[in-house]
């Protein structure tokens, strides 16, 4: 009997549009009976989700990370399994998960229908699949245009960080993890649930999506050339050997601010400090290699 999915693809995703239609014809070829929703507003996908959730046995979801991370609600609340297509800039969820970029692999991964159960994030009531940040991300968000996201991928995120670098100030904040605090001076707080972040930057050198935990780290230059010795610890997630940068790991986490400062989720601006961030374990089930 062929298996009913919900396919959600996000047509404003770095190559959605393009590539629906080979999408269909690959998923139906591998035995799937699909029920077809484009979705041109990403905070309806959760809704949806839950619209179709007596009608599916899973749902496919077609974008980046921003449009995983709008379905995530509507998957926890139903608990449907997720097919991944990785259609977004970044894709660091499929990175993480090791869901290989190509769309026919990406649909036989689908097809085998191995499952695993992974962690979420939660920060203010949020949730996120890889992480929460506060500070330089931010305004990386704000700078980073569609235009420079479809025309340059993965690169704008590095052109963007070193425009907004130059502008950027420390800021004061109280860490409290797991009950112990600290206070800093940072350009970047990140909290991370999964691996992969930003296109390719590793949140901790052993973090794993399943590891029923949260990784911190808080980013302490305060000139531009300090950020490009910094940048490799970064990459790899060894932040231990920098001096610049401070690390935790724990499953509740509290960020103050002497004022409300914004909070990046999954490439989204979502809420404010103060925050609270907890691991949410084994809150979704995902279809991997």
């Amino acid at each position: 009997m062929a298996r009913r999915a919900l396919l959600l693809v996000n047509r404003h995703a770095r190559t959605g549009h393009e590539q629906l239609e080979s999408a269909i014809d690959q998923l139906e070829a591998l035995g799937f009976e699909l029920l077809e929703v484009s979705i041109d507003r990403p905070d309806r996908l959760s809704q949806t989700i839950q619209e179709y959730r007596d009608r599916v046995d899973l749902v496919i979801v077609g974008g980046g990370d921003g449009t995983l991370n709008a379905a995530v609600e509507g998957l926890v609340e139903t608990k449907l399994p997720l097919g991944i297509l990785p259609l977004g800039t970044a894709n660091d969820l499929a990175r993480t998960l090791g869901i290989p970029p190509t769309l026919p692999e990406a649909c036989q991964v689908i097809a085998d229908g191995k499952a695993q159960q992974i962690d979420l994030g939660w920060v203010n009531g949020k949730y996120f699949l890889n992480v929460a940040s506060l500070g330089l991300s931010v305004q990386i968000t704000r700078g980073l245009t569609k235009t420079a996201k479809k025309r340059w991928g993965v690169l704008a995120y590095a052109a963007t960080a070193f425009q907004v670098l130059w502008k950027s100030r420390r800021f004061k904040a109280e860490i409290v993890c797991d009950g112990r605090s600290q206070q800093v001076k940072t350009v970047q707080i990140a909290v991370g649930n999964g691996r992969y972040y930003g296109g390719g930057m590793a949140v901790a050198e052993d973090a794993a999506i399943d590891d029923e935990r949260l990784d911190l780290y808080s980013l302490e230059i305060d000139h531009w050339w300090q950020m490009a010795l910094a940048m490799p610890d970064l990459r790899r997630g060894t932040h231990t050997k920098s001096r610049w940068i401070q690390s935790w790991q724990g499953k509740e986490i509290f960020v103050y601010a002497p004022k409300p400062r914004s909070i990046n989720t999954d490439g989204e601006i979502t809420t404010t400090t103060p925050a609270h961030f907890k691991v949410v374990p084994k809150a979704l089930t995902v279809l991997v290699p």
